[in-house]
């Protein structure tokens, strides 16, 4: 019984603080709403023409209109402040009332800045005319109208480039404009092309307007020809200015895709061992090529939309500013109306019309099932009911067709009727102006173009905004490849010592990433002399593979390490440890190039085709090699897939051995070369001149080369638990003799 009264106690306190809470945020903006009205709007001006001088008008204008946005934007955040102490259930109040902000901006600066884009061209007695126009009621509400849609604009805009703190879209499109490089001027040359080539376009409404003034004053005549040359000349520069800043953007945009596709494949290459077991093939190359082309070719068609877009309708904008402000506030107030209720009744429709193609595919299925079914059906004399029981289910889409009907044109409807609102509203008010004399009849005609332009613009721009945001989210996905740090040691700087190649194995213990609690290998110490021959042996899954891995340095050790030379494997520069050590494994991986392209894989230095031959007659491939009509510079096939496994590991020796490096790893890798080249990989590593330069690590299933090897470690569980010749081990009769004895000897040498 206490815990529930606790529970209920400590409850109480939120609930009743969270109504008043939310009530005084709701009450501040009523209030400071009406202190912008009651105060503020004939306050201002009126201060203002007490102390400024009347010269120059425009200065009055920014005063009063810097002074209103620094009253409203204290309000704004004494609001903001009272929900920010709120303790939950208060989010999407805060977003909402976050706008206040930019609203505050917006109806504090669209006067000043108005004013000074009619300066530019009208002189100073606009700007007296505009700041007491500010004062009226009709303009003060009209105000309102057309800044509350612009500021939830933008702070939808900004919460969405802002989102997710560093992943969001603010930051990608920065990281993605990093991509150019040098070539970033481009943009700025782009951008300046597009606005041209959008006031080129302009001069149609605007010749439109003109043009018609002339024909109503009867002024036709050698300037109305003027004019139309001259508008078809702004509209042939327009048409090529866009088609050179299509190709720019092209071109930038491929640039883009190249450069980052590269990046993200240099990145996957540089991850650790571990990250490619984790992760499948198919999903990384995936993301590598078809995740980067499919976001660069979205991001490409719909940022085109976007940016050409926007920048003709912020030109728009301005030409519609500039002729008629009373006009552009109609225009403005008006654009929730045009597409926020088209956009909730589509969605009414859509619902509706997924229901109808839910109820069709019922009663498909009723067909389906019977018609699969027939033999059944007739033996039971069944037609008519299933006839009937089809006609039922078409019965029950009946109401929903015609709903579906409805909404299909009650959605036309909202569309037409929005756009026939607005027309009807620019020419009631367009008519006012033209009869006070503000206005001439062409420039009502150009308006009416302009606005039709403008919220075309408007439109595509709230279609392709969602797909742009999309597409730049889904490279949220190849910029975690970008960023992912390598879980292995940083690139060694050790280069340019003369290696021995004596290699040691110091108490080194080993488990696999995803299989940590398997150990592999546990305090394994040995060492592998120069000159000497050392095979591994030992029963499967001893972990003899795991220490050609960890000689490689594809793995780290958990606990001891490995040294070659006395230095750690991780202190050597990679490129010059991998020169040094060499591994052929039992199954090679070959590149679907030519032969000599394989031999020499990996080295910085093109080699002769001397040294590339004589690798190949040492490890036995130039046998078969020189029988070929193109000889070297044959294909192999994808993955060497058009060679035997005997010549893949043929090929992989002599990969190896160009590169003469002090120690040689081999595992199992002779076990598919026929008897010539075993004999003469058997000569090479245990009579040769050269095997004195390097430490050869042997780990094979044939008993012969095992036999011939200097020592033999015989590892089982993770541990060397015998060392010694072949005839030491023998006649030690322990665990290597029982393997040798074995009458299947499965997994033992041969």
């Amino acid at each position: 019984l206490v815990r529930p009264m606790a529970s209920t106690g400590s409850s109480a306190p939120c609930g009743c603080l969270c109504l008043p809470r939310a009530f005084l945020a709701w009450l501040g903006t009523a209030l400071l709403f009406l202190a912008d009205w009651v105060l503020l709007r004939p306050a201002l001006p009126w201060i203002s023409s007490l102390l400024l001088p009347p010269e120059p008008p425009l200065l009055r204008v920014w005063v009063v209109g810097l002074s209103r946005w620094a009253v409203l934007w204290l309000g704004a955040r004494s609001v903001l402040r009272t929900t920010v102490d709120f303790p939950g259930g208060g989010t999407g109040l805060r977003g909402w009332l976050a706008a206040l902000e930019p609203l505050a901006a917006a109806l504090g600066l669209a006067l000043p800045g108005l004013a000074a884009f009619r300066e530019l061209g009208s002189g100073a007695a606009d700007s007296t005319r505009l700041l007491h126009w500010g004062s009226r009621l009709d303009a003060f509400a009209l105000g309102y109208a057309a800044a509350l849609p612009a500021a939830a604009l933008w702070h939808e805009l900004r919460s969405l480039w802002l989102q997710r703190g560093h992943g969001g879209s603010g930051v990608i499109v920065s990281r993605l404009l990093g991509c150019l490089g040098s070539e970033i001027h481009r943009f700025w040359l782009l951008l300046t092309l597009v606005v041209l080539s959008s006031l080129g376009e302009m001069s149609i409404p605007f010749f439109t307007g003109r043009l018609t003034d002339w024909i109503l004053q009867d002024r036709a005549g050698g300037a109305f020809t003027q004019n139309l040359i001259l508008m078809s000349i702004l509209i042939i520069a327009s048409a090529v200015l866009e088609f050179v800043s299509d190709g720019i953007y092209n071109s930038t945009m491929g640039h883009v895709h190249s450069h980052l596709q590269g990046e993200v494949f240099q990145a996957v290459l540089r991850q650790e061992t571990e990250f490619f077991q984790k992760n499948q093939t198919g999903a990384i190359t995936s993301r590598v090529t078809e995740d980067t082309s499919t976001m660069s070719e979205s991001l490409s068609s719909e940022l085109s939309l976007l940016l050409w877009y926007l920048v003709r309708g912020l030109c728009l904008l301005g030409f519609m500013l500039w002729g008629s402000a009373s006009l552009t506030m109609v225009t403005l107030a008006a654009l929730p109306l045009l597409f926020l209720l088209p956009k909730k009744l589509g969605k009414w429709h859509q619902v509706l019309a997924a229901q109808v193609q839910e109820s069709l595919a019922k009663s498909s299925q009723v067909a389906i099932e019977v018609l699969s079914a027939m033999p059944t059906v007739r033996s039971f004399a069944n037609e008519e009911g299933e006839a009937q029981k089809f006609k039922q289910k078409l019965q029950e889409m009946k109401p929903l067709n015609q709903k579906e009907a409805l909404a299909y044109a009650v959605d036309l409807w909202g569309t037409s009727i929005s756009g026939m609102l607005l027309k009807v509203g620019l020419l009631f008010v367009g008519g006012k102006l033209v009869t006070g004399g503000a206005i001439s009849s062409g420039y009502l005609v150009t308006f009416v173009l302009y606005q039709t332009q403008f919220t075309e613009a408007v439109q595509v721009l709230l279609f392709s905004y969602p797909r742009v945001h999309k597409a730049v989210g889904s490279s949220e996905e190849i910029f975690e490849y970008l960023d992912r740090v390598p879980r292995c040691p940083a690139n060694g700087s050790v280069a340019s010592v003369k290696l021995d190649g004596r290699v040691q194995f110091q108490n080194v213990s080993f488990a696999y990433p995803n299989r940590q609690e398997v150990p592999v290998l546990q305090g394994l110490t040995f060492t592998l002399r120069p000159g000497e021959v050392t095979a591994l042996v030992g029963p499967n899954g001893s972990g003899k593979s795991t220490v050609a891995a960890l000689l490689q340095n594809l793995y780290q050790p958990s606990d001891g390490q490995v040294l070659l030379d006395g230095r750690p494997l991780p202190e050597y520069e990679h490129r010059y440890l991998h020169r040094q050590v060499a591994a052929v494994g039992q199954e090679p991986q070959l590149f679907g190039r030519s032969f000599r392209e394989n031999i020499a894989y990996g080295l910085i230095q093109k080699p002769a085709m001397e040294e590339v031959i004589a690798a190949a007659v040492q490890s036995g491939a130039h046998s078969f090699i020189s029988k070929l009509p193109q000889g070297y510079d044959t294909e192999v096939g994808e993955a060497g897939n058009q060679l035997s496994g005997g010549q893949r590991q043929a090929v992989a020796l002599a990969r190896a051995l160009i590169r003469k490096p002090r120690v040689l790893i081999l595992d199992d890798a002779t076990s598919a070369l026929d008897a010539d080249s075993q004999s003469r990989m058997e000569s090479l590593l245990c009579d040769s001149t050269e095997r004195y330069s390097r430490s050869v690590l042997l780990i094979t299933q044939r008993l012969r080369s095992v036999e011939q090897a200097d020592r033999i470690l015989f590892l089982e569980g993770g541990t060397i638990i015998e060392e010694g010749t072949h005839q030491q081990l023998m006649a030690n009769k322990g665990h290597y003799w029982t393997m040798v004895q074995t009458p299947d000897r499965s997994g033992a040498p041969e």
